[in-house]
């Protein structure tokens, strides 16, 4: 094989690859030899049928799958020896082919810049650590123990009032008419969280136990029984039972209950779980601190096949009017967003990061458990769609470059408050904002507030979250 590489324009390059008559006619041979045991011609015994007699019978089909194999390895093999990666897929033009003759074709190709990832060492970046304070702590333990009540069961003569557990039996009819689901034996309301019908809660207060009380309510919009929706119910309802609330005893016993091994170890999960909340929040703004620094990094050019394509995906949604007054701001964002992928590819190629398969499960069952009750549609989601599966592999992937740059660059440690904490993630917060209000109306006078363009999707990601939007969790909390 002869490779010759001519220098176009640019990043632009043709790699000529010329394979002469005898190297063919070998890889020809090969293919024959191959097949040969596998042919059954009459009056031949198998695998003894002569190369000429193939070669009438099969030398197109034959010819045509050795020119695919040859092509596909000669070109790979071509950009690897001579250190071009390509940007997107190459044209191959073919020159010379053909049964018995010598293979010449050229690949034109759009080459990846040389980048310089040196300088990524003296990156600086705000490294956080909240400080939890013990009293924060507390006040979230004792959110999970208001929203956890003990009920203790009431005297025959106490009235039910709101907050109580009223425990009942009912039979239901419509127009005088029992209906499917009219029976509920041992139902557990408690009252004024209004969690059955619209309404139904507050009939009940003042109720005592074995009383009975008729209760009128409208069925919903989601009942089964769709020629009964919206239409009033009535239910005949025997109390069987009053309970008044508890206060819950904040103790080991409680701290048991939610998988702690004492109140204090349980104290220092729920510290760490809110330390977490805010560490994956400050954590963004640190990942956002690099991506904005490898923005000033510099690449001599950027190949224009990528920004086509990082433009398309820009406009989407948008008229092809609208669209093309706003190339030249989509080309800017394109061009930097490129520039800051193929630093992160460089250097993740030139560390050898890889992301395995036990990595892609794990995140895979992070995705499970962030939408509960829909694993199934999850998983089946990411079984049929191998495109999801590697976009996932790619967030993976930067993750771990992601990681690996703040183990090497300069990190900025800080031991913050939580009010701290607070007060840094409102001002991204606000700071984003504005980054989106101002995109909004730079497209909106580039597009004359057309309704089209108003629909388009901002290409500016969120780096934070408001903190205030952390889960309260009252579920067990388990060690990590």
């Amino acid at each position: 094989m002869k490779v010759t590489v001519e220098n176009k324009k640019g990043l632009n390059k043709d790699v000529k690859v010329f394979i002469d008559k005898e190297t063919m006619s070998s890889y020809m041979d090969q293919k024959y030899e191959e097949i040969k045991s596998t042919v059954n011609l009459k009056g031949f015994r198998p695998g003894k049928v002569p190369k000429e007699i193939l070669k009438r019978q099969f030398g197109k089909a034959v010819f045509s799958e050795v020119l695919d194999k040859v092509l596909k390895d000669t070109s790979t093999k071509a950009l690897e020896e001579n250190k071009i990666k390509p940007a997107g897929q190459p044209k191959l033009d073919l020159k010379t082919y053909g049964e018995d003759k010598e293979l010449e074709y050229i690949l034109s190709v759009t080459e990846l810049p040389k980048i310089d990832i040196k300088s990524i060492t003296d990156i600086k970046f705000d490294q956080y650590t909240v400080k939890i304070d013990a009293s924060e702590a507390d006040k979230r333990i004792k959110e999970i123990a208001k929203n956890q009540p003990n009920f203790k069961e009431a005297t025959a003569d106490t009235k039910a009032k709101e907050g109580d557990l009223v425990v009942l039996d009912y039979n239901a009819t419509v127009e005088g008419n029992s209906f499917k689901g009219s029976e509920g034996k041992n139902t557990q309301l408690t009252l004024g969280k209004d969690l059955f019908l619209k309404g139904f809660d507050k009939q009940l207060i003042g109720v005592k136990k074995n009383e009975t009380k008729i209760v009128e309510a409208t069925l919903p919009e989601n009942f089964p029984e769709k020629e009964l929706v919206n239409k009033k119910a009535k239910f005949e309802c025997k109390i069987t039972s009053v309970k008044n609330p508890e206060e819950v005893k904040i103790d080991d016993e409680f701290a048991k209950n939610l998988g702690a091994k004492d109140l204090e170890d349980l104290k220092k999960l729920v510290s760490n779980q809110i330390n977490d909340e805010y560490k994956n929040s400050l954590d963004r703004l640190s990942k956002n601190q690099i991506l904005k620094e490898l923005e000033k990094f510099k690449v001599d050019e950027i190949p224009e096949n990528l920004i086509d394509e990082e433009v398309k995906i820009l406009s989407q949604g948008m008229s092809e009017e609208d669209a093309k007054k706003s190339r030249k701001n989509f080309e800017e964002v394109a061009k930097k967003r490129i520039k800051t992928g193929l630093i992160l590819n460089e250097f993740g190629e030139q560390n050898q990061i890889k992301v395995n398969e036990q990595e892609l499960q794990a995140e895979i069952q992070k995705q499970l458990r962030m939408m509960p009750g829909q694993e199934k549609m999850v998983m089946d989601f990411y079984q049929k769609n191998p495109s999801a599966v590697a976009s996932l592999r790619g967030t993976v992937y930067e993750e771990k470059i992601i990681s690996l740059i703040k183990d090497k660059a300069k990190a900025n440690k800080k031991e913050i408050s939580k009010d701290e904490a607070e007060k840094i993630l409102k001002a991204s917060q606000n700071q984003t904002d504005d980054t989106e209000i101002k995109s909004k109306e730079a497209k909106s006078a580039t597009t004359k507030s057309s309704s089209k363009s108003s629909k388009a999707k901002t290409s500016a990601k969120k780096t934070s979250e408001k903190s205030s939007k952390a889960k309260t969790s009252s579920k067990k909390v388990s060690k990590k």
